[in-house]
């Protein structure tokens, strides 16, 4: 029967502890100081030392000539709390995670009022403190406030942030750490010849790596190691397949196949890890951790071996000549592979799978050059042309690797490249600011970098946008074709005075410099002219609004004579906008028969405001008792989503006569108009019929 290692050796003062020097010095020098607190808060992981730091504390404490902070060992107090003794009456270690509630904290306020049986101090070490409730914390809150001059308390646990903070606040908190691997190594190293054990090269840095910095895990390794051993020598191949780590045999040969670029010797290295039963994530963790320290032999040379401690000198000489091979830049690019491929790995269901597809990737990425990166960043972009036009937004630079060597080493070259660019890289130039008056074929081309612009103003709005396309711009005017009308009101829609239409005209302005007005419609509305402005009838003769020449009058249906009043009609003057343009929800229609200019369309510069204008009704003037001829009646035959085509402005106005009917005869109102219908709104404006809403006179308020 033997006593563990992390028993046995388990320090005795703190000039002993390792790793834990920020806990250590000052805890030494409050103690040559005599300025003890009255209770300490150790935190830490677990296995570095908190419990024993407290009994070390207590010792120094208690010592016959203490408080010191170098116990003598010898008295009573010093004995009892050794490694081997029985425990002290005035120290209590209590485990708080079987004594965490309001009583167990009652019957420990009971008995601290009791002066210590020998010792100077009666010290209570609550180990686990974070499981004590918040209810046992605060039954304890007052004791550990202003506890009796010889109560001392000591909490010691692994999550410091579950101690109530008004518990934290009344101790000083000494945190604990893992201890660093160079440590580690060398006190296992005097552990083994105090023990008398032999261990072959390689094995304490995988017992090293294993404990992962907790002392207390590591001596229960290398206690593992040694209890399994023949005639006490710790071989590396029962090392290796106890702790489960990848052999150094096998990740050489993987490491060879790499940088010979050996497919079947990878693929094979691979086989033999899953044949083994080994767990295809570890060797990944292996293979990581080999390449780390070829890219230190790499970048260190021969100071590789004050980084890489406990390495065998044969092993490092090996491990440069497999630097050597790579190069620096190709091991830094399959670390990241493996990386990549260890994050990837980590939850799969097919481990040995995400394994060969690593091995084909590094295989893959190794057939590429090291300089292809120098190679094709120049040929990501193209030489400025100076010569030539502006290009439009569309046509992508030349970026063909192939290129990049003639366009660097002679500017003749780069003529032919800016004639004929490749599509390989769809990177837009900058357009200029135009200083001219814009043209419809200016806004076209630069649409693709006014889209950019507006990604990176809004997402929102530049989804909306992305389908819409440009069809006119005439006078700041920009008219725009939509999917469906939906879209053109999300397109509308503005909230707090920002919307798309708003961060669309934001684009266009600082591409083009202008800021436009909108005239939006879908593809099912009769669209504008793809360009420019709509034509212009020509003036008459006096400068005022244009007009036509009066059709010839049809037959009547009864007696054959014209209709009276069908030259009258006729002869009413039509702007010509009002043919050429399209008539949406989000424009103004003019009334037939205005006078002057202000008979045009009018587009309004804030899209909601248009959208939500009560609609004006069409009405014609009446003549005499009868209406006119002209004046088409509503026709039920037709479809009322019919769309007519645009009615051209010299036309003369077609005249529908109804056969066996005559007009009916109708008492003339006061004002003398007359409303029409549906017929006539389609035929005079060449729309379709939406609605029919109210006329509301204007006020100060609307």
């Amino acid at each position: 029967m033997t006593t563990a290692l992390y028993r046995r050796y388990r320090p005795e003062t703190f000039g002993e502890m390792i790793g834990q020097s920020q806990v250590t010095d000052p805890l030494m020098t409050a103690l040559r100081g005599d300025r003890v607190g009255h209770a300490y808060l150790f935190s830490g992981p677990r296995g570095c030392g908190k419990t024993t730091s407290a009994r070390i504390l207590a010792r120094c404490l208690n010592c016959a000539q203490g408080p010191t902070d170098t116990p003598c060992g010898t008295c009573d107090s010093c004995v009892e709390l050794s490694r081997g003794g029985g425990g002290s009456l005035d120290v209590v270690e209590i485990d708080a995670a079987s004594h965490n509630g309001v009583d167990d904290a009652r019957d420990l306020r009971e008995r601290a009022v009791f002066a210590p049986a020998r010792d100077r101090f009666k010290i209570f070490i609550l180990d686990e403190a974070h499981m004590v409730t918040a209810q046992g914390f605060n039954a304890l809150l007052k004791l550990v406030e202003e506890p009796p001059a010889h109560v001392k308390f000591i909490f010691a646990t692994t999550e410091p942030e579950k101690v109530i903070g008004t518990i934290r606040s009344r101790t000083h908190h000494y945190p604990f750490r893992l201890v660093a691997p160079a440590a580690m190594l060398e006190y296992i190293e005097q552990l083994c010849a105090q023990e008398g054990v032999q261990v072959e090269p390689g094995v304490l840095p995988l017992v090293v790596r294993a404990g992962g910095g907790s002392p207390r895990d590591t001596l229960s390794l290398l206690d593992q190691l040694i209890a399994g051993s023949d005639a006490g020598v710790v071989a590396y191949a029962r090392a290796v397949a106890l702790l489960g780590y990848t052999h150094a045999e096998l990740l050489d040969e993987v490491v060879d196949a790499f940088s010979s670029r050996d497919a079947a010797g990878a693929f094979g290295a691979v086989d033999r890890v899953v044949q083994t039963g080994q767990d295809p994530r570890r060797f990944v963790d292996d293979l990581l951790e080999r390449l780390r320290d070829l890219i230190i032999v790499a970048a260190t040379g021969a100071g590789a071996s004050a980084v890489l401690r406990g390495i065998p000198a044969d092993e490092l000489e090996r491990m440069g000549r497999q630097a050597s091979s790579f190069g620096t830049d190709r091991l830094s690019r399959i670390a990241d592979l493996v990386v990549t491929a260890l994050d990837d790995m980590t939850g799969t269901t097919s481990p040995r799978l995400q394994l060969e597809l690593l091995v084909a990737r590094v295989l893959a990425a190794g057939d590429a050059p090291s300089g292809v990166g120098a190679v094709a960043a120049p040929a990501a972009a193209a030489p400025p042309v100076t010569s030539a036009p502006t290009v439009p937004a569309t046509a992508p630079p030349a970026s063909t690797p192939s290129a990049a060597a003639p366009v660097a080493a002679t500017p003749a070259a780069a003529a032919p490249v800016a004639e004929a660019p490749a599509p390989s890289v769809p990177a837009l130039p900058e357009p200029p600011v135009p200083t001219g008056p814009i043209t419809f074929e200016q806004v076209r081309d630069a649409w693709p970098e006014v889209l950019r612009r507006l990604e990176d103003i809004s997402r929102t709005s530049w989804m909306i946008a992305t389908i819409s396309r440009p069809v006119a711009y005439d006078d700041e005017v920009l008219t725009l074709a939509f999917q469906s009308q939906s879209d053109v009101q999300s397109f509308k829609k503005l909230n707090a005075g920002k919307g798309p239409s708003e961060d669309l005209r934001v684009a266009i302005h600082s591409v083009l410099g202008v800021r436009v007005k909108y005239r939006a419609h879908h593809d099912g509305d009769p669209t504008p002219p793809s360009g420019g402005s709509a034509p212009q009838s020509d003036p008459t003769p006096g400068g005022g609004a244009p007009s036509r020449q009066p059709p010839a009058a049809p037959s009547s249906p009864v007696g054959g004579t014209p209709a009276p009043s069908a030259a009258p009609r006729a002869s009413a003057p039509r702007p010509a906008a009002a043919a050429a343009a399209p008539v949406t929800e989000w424009a103004v229609a003019p009334i037939p028969g205005g006078d002057g200019p202000s008979a045009q369309f009018a587009v309004d510069d804030e899209p909601e405001d248009a959208a939500s204008a009560p609609q004006r009704t069409l009405t014609v003037e009446r003549e005499g008792d009868v209406l006119s001829a002209e004046a088409p009646e509503p026709d039920d035959d037709r479809d009322e989503d019919e769309i007519p085509p645009p009615v051209d402005a010299d036309a003369p106005i077609p005249v529908r006569v109804v056969p066996e009917r005559v007009a009916p005869v109708t008492p003339i109102r006061s004002g003398g108009i007359e409303r029409v219908g549906e017929a006539a709104v389609r035929q005079l404006l060449g729309a379709r019929f939406v609605r029919e809403e109210p006329y509301t006179p204007p006020t100060r308020f609307n």
